[in-house]
């Protein structure tokens, strides 16, 4: 199995119901991203899987720009977050650090 089908079985596993242009796009952030390279495959699907959710799918970005700082912005969204995660079907969810 090479790096492809490796991150994508993880991806399946983590949000089975993904929609696949979601799908394709958090696979190809997981193998595009430099700092995921050395990652798990398991790893690197989560973190692109959690990335794409909050910059995609949340108002996480517009938080920033409005002067909230990460851990801030990361807060008030974590509850979207985790919605997305549980229509996807993810067993994880997003936990305060």
């Amino acid at each position: 199995m090479n790096r492809r089908e490796a991150i994508e079985s993880a991806v399946r596993i983590l949000a089975p119901r993904i929609p696949r242009h979601e799908f394709e796009a958090v696979t190809d952030h997981a193998l595009g991203s430099r700092g995921l390279h050395g990652a798990s495959p398991e790893a690197a699907a989560w973190l692109s899987l959690t990335a794409y959710i909050r910059h995609r799918l949340t108002d996480y970005d517009s938080l920033l720009d409005e002067g909230y700082d990460q851990e801030s912005a990361r807060f008030f969204v974590q509850d979207d977050m985790n919605a997305v995660l549980e229509e996807w079907g993810a067993p994880r969810r997003v936990v305060e650090e």
